[in-house]
């Protein structure tokens, strides 16, 4: 037999609120609905759920037995209602992120924690790429967000780019390097030592090119090339040679006690670092939230930098 379990709401009303009009007023509804409810109820049953007679109604084994399963439906119905209510406000849900590795591990890995003291129940999930793959993965719905670096001209008419960070590059090293300890450094004094070079597909491989072209090292030798921002910093903390990195993963890391950037101004890149989405995203709260604590995140982050900018001496 099928029971409508609104009924078994009802009843469970009734019974914990020891009456119709007590049970109706539980309920927001008028006594004669309720009435009618219960008549339906026990015509369906074949069976009375209330002793006839008594005042105030007493339910049988029956009604008691049926009320029960009411509760659970109730209980049921407001842990689903705080299930949708929390993936409205987007507290629960999905967001898929991705952006050049660099920047992911260096920065976003941070930032991602911090999003998740505060929503333990939203599940990130981080891949990698550059920006021709991951402007494919956003229009085919693949991906909810890409972080990544672009020039104005660079951003399709049918996506939407908010900047959270300008192109800022340093050359970096390990904490105790010689270069750290001179006043002012000559092209001469960095052609000594040896480069670590990122991978060739991505925009920070053409950066460094620039930036060895601007100082005028010609002629540079490298002695690592690609693998991960992890490999990266190992080599640099335990050996001499350079690198170039975007000053904010720098600064990220300098609690990390192990790499430094020599304050030698290498040029900018003409690019800024963003967030990539669809003009008119899918109803994802979760992700307009985290898409939100990130662009706050990068706001302080520039904050900081500014000023530690400012209390160095840049030659």
């Amino acid at each position: 037999m099928k029971i409508d379990p609104r009924h078994l709401e009802i009843l469970a009303a009734i019974v914990d609120n020891g009456g119709l009009t007590e049970g109706a007023e539980a309920l927001g509804k008028s006594q004669p609905s309720i009435s009618r409810t219960l008549s339906q109820l026990e015509s369906r049953i074949g069976a009375p759920l209330f002793h006839p007679g008594r005042r105030p109604l007493k339910a049988t084994e029956l009604g008691l037995s049926l009320a029960a399963q009411g509760r659970s439906v109730l209980e049921a119905t407001r842990v689903a209602g705080q299930i949708v209510d929390r993936y409205r406000t987007g507290h629960t849900g999905l967001v898929r992120v991705a952006g050049t590795p660099v920047f992911m591990d260096g920065v976003v890995a941070g930032i991602i924690a911090r999003f998740q003291q505060h929503m333990p129940d939203v599940l990130v999930e981080q891949s990698y790429g550059y920006a021709d793959a991951l402007i494919d993965r956003l229009r085919n719905a693949t991906l909810d967000l890409a972080i990544i670096p672009l020039q104005q001209g660079q951003v399709p008419d049918d996506l939407r780019f908010q900047p959270i960070l300008p192109g800022l590059n340093v050359i970096a090293c390990r904490n105790g390097h010689p270069l750290l300890r001179r006043k002012s450094i000559t092209l001469s004094d960095i052609s000594q030592y040896s480069w670590i070079a990122p991978p060739t597909n991505s925009p920070l491989y053409r950066d460094l090119q620039r930036a060895l072209a601007k100082i005028g090292a010609k002629d540079f030798r490298i002695n690592f090339s690609g693998g991960s921002l992890a490999s990266v910093v190992s080599i640099l903390a335990g050996s001499d040679s350079l690198t170039v990195l975007p000053y904010s993963v720098v600064f990220e890391m300098k609690n990390q006690n192990q790499i430094s950037a020599l304050t030698l101004e290498i040029g900018h890149p003409d690019r800024m670092l963003g967030v990539l989405s669809k003009e008119t995203p899918d109803k994802n709260p979760a992700g307009e939230r985290f898409k939100s604590f990130v662009i706050s995140q990068f706001e302080s982050l520039s904050r900081r930098i500014n000023q530690h900018r400012q209390e160095q001496l840049w030659r």
